[in-house]
């Protein structure tokens, strides 16, 4: 159906919504008019141009799928024993699947002697963390929290396999 037959029947059902018993005549007659009406033409499908096909035919040239022994030896791995690592198998906290810049400290506490921090997330849920709990997605663990803030450690990789800790701190938010 066309938008034009839509917006016809449209208009007409809105008309008659408010009415009570009427002479349908007249509608019907319209209707009838309308539907005799021969339909608009359909434009044609847009015409397809083919896809040239390509050969790849290697002659003397090393297949691109393959390593070869220059390539192998530029693609070394670098050596993993640089500096600090993520531990692997530490079971990952809660607060580790947000990025740090979308949590805020909102407030602290002090109980039994130890010091807590009130992380809210973006949705609106509020986490306690101490010193040693992590938190952000770069394996960021809580190193000191004071009444203007917290500051963690992260670990962050340089390249595949090298790794280096970086200080970071969320600020208490107002």
């Amino acid at each position: 159906m066309s938008s034009k037959h839509l917006s016809v029947w449209l208009t007409m059902a809105v008309l008659l919504a408010g009415c009570g018993e009427t002479d349908m005549t007249d509608l019907q007659n319209e209707v009838k008019r309308i539907n005799a009406r021969p339909p608009a033409p359909i434009e044609p499908l847009p015409e397809m141009k083919p896809v040239e096909t390509f050969v790849y035919e290697p002659g003397e040239r090393r297949n691109p799928f393959q390593s070869d022994a220059k390539t192998a030896t530029t693609t070394a791995p670098l050596p993993t024993d640089s500096g600090p690592t993520p531990d692997p198998n530490r079971p990952r906290e809660e607060l580790e699947n947000y990025p740090l810049d979308s949590l805020r400290m909102v407030g602290t506490l002090e109980q039994h002697g130890s010091r807590w921090a009130l992380i809210r997330t973006k949705a609106g849920v509020v986490h306690r963390v101490t010193v040693g709990n992590y938190l952000g997605q770069n394996h960021g663990q809580i190193i000191a929290i004071n009444q203007d803030g917290l500051q963690l450690t992260e670990i962050v990789s340089d390249a595949p396999g090298q790794w280096r800790e970086r200080p970071a701190a969320v600020a208490l938010s107002q």
